[in-house]
């Protein structure tokens, strides 16, 4: 097809607009290998570039989506043929790169992962670039030592997309999980995905004392700021957090503390550029260590005219668990 549908961000003279529009073929980018897109699905990063709530778009016009799944139609790539299942998350798309949310994609072979085997391609999508994100760091968590033995984890911004595939990962794992919402109404959803105990984010989010009592051995979090630092006074001796969000602000008011006096640890996760072998690895484990029947529980799906109201949805507070969006 010479044109396909995608939702096009453009510049307006306040702020930006996003719209479900025609695209040419002809204007995708540089790229060894063209996918058609199957699914795709909506991130916190999404929504701030659908809105224009943060500069996450870098070029225009642009299409959004920070991550597909689909099947390869062309390919001068040697590790790629037609026919192949395939994923991609990050590497700029929706913000350099021209997005998911389209029915073609053109990407480099060397940004792609074989789709695991006993996933679907809707599966991949459920999971995304939030539950990517989540098993990157439990990996880092494992990595560190911290294991069911070590003692409770925390994880925050909980009914959310990374929160609620990390709650539900280290929970299948054996780990006694500590799940913080500022939602009390989603409580039993989180009980249902293996969390041991629900507490109210209230609790983590006034600022607090440089240490304070040793409640976890190691954590999630995506929401950053003054949680982020409440949660490293509360690790325990030898603990680590791993740190993939910043929901509540890019700053972080803590003190060194916990890391001379406790020797924790604070794990950056990043999964935008992360290099393809880790990724090979947290999408195996995602395979192996992600309940089905659990990710159906935290999917919803939607069409690719509703992304744009979506992801408002997701900045406000009001998306539980993972959108995935059909393409086609």
């Amino acid at each position: 097809m010479a044109t396909f549908k995608a939702i096009r961000i453009d510049k307006a003279d306040k702020g930006t607009t996003a719209a479900l529009t025609q695209y040419d073929e002809a204007e995708l980018m540089e790229g060894d290998v063209t996918v058609r897109v199957e699914w795709s699905t909506l991130n916190y990063k999404d929504g701030l570039a659908l809105t224009g709530k943060a500069p996450v778009v870098r070029r225009f016009p642009m299409i959004a989506g920070i991550d597909f799944a689909g099947t390869v139609e062309l390919s001068s790539h040697p590790a790629w043929k037609a026919g192949d299942k395939v994923v991609c998350t990050g590497w700029g798309m929706g913000e350099t790169h021209l997005g998911a949310y389209a029915e073609k994609a053109r990407v480099k072979g060397d940004w792609l992962v074989a789709l695991p085997q006993g996933l679907s391609v809707r599966d991949a999508m459920a999971i995304g670039t939030a539950g990517f994100t989540a098993m990157l760091s439990v990996l880092a968590l494992e990595k560190q030592g911290i294991s069911p033995k070590s003692g409770p984890v925390v994880v925050t911004g909980a009914a959310g997309g990374v929160g609620s595939v990390a709650t539900a990962v280290l929970s299948w794992l054996g780990y006694h999980v500590i799940a913080s919402t500022g939602r009390a109404s989603e409580a039993d959803y989180l009980k249902s995905l293996g969390a041991a105990e629900v507490i109210d984010r209230n609790e983590l989010s006034a600022p607090g004392k440089p240490l304070a009592k040793e409640r976890w051995a190691g954590g999630v979090d995506s929401v950053g700021s003054t949680t982020l630092a409440n949660l490293l006074s509360m690790t325990k001796y030898g603990g680590a957090i791993a740190a993939c969000g910043l929901a509540a602000g890019m700053d972080l008011p803590s003190s060194v503390a916990p890391f001379i006096l406790r020797g924790v640890c604070l794990l950056g996760i990043d999964s935008v550029m992360c290099p393809i072998e880790p990724r090979k690895a947290a999408w195996q484990r995602l395979a192996s260590d992600l309940d089905r029947t659990k990710l159906s529980e935290i999917t919803h799906e939607i069409p690719l005219d509703e992304v744009p109201a979506w992801g408002a949805k997701i900045l406000a507070g009001q998306v539980r668990g993972r959108i995935v969006v059909k393409i086609v």
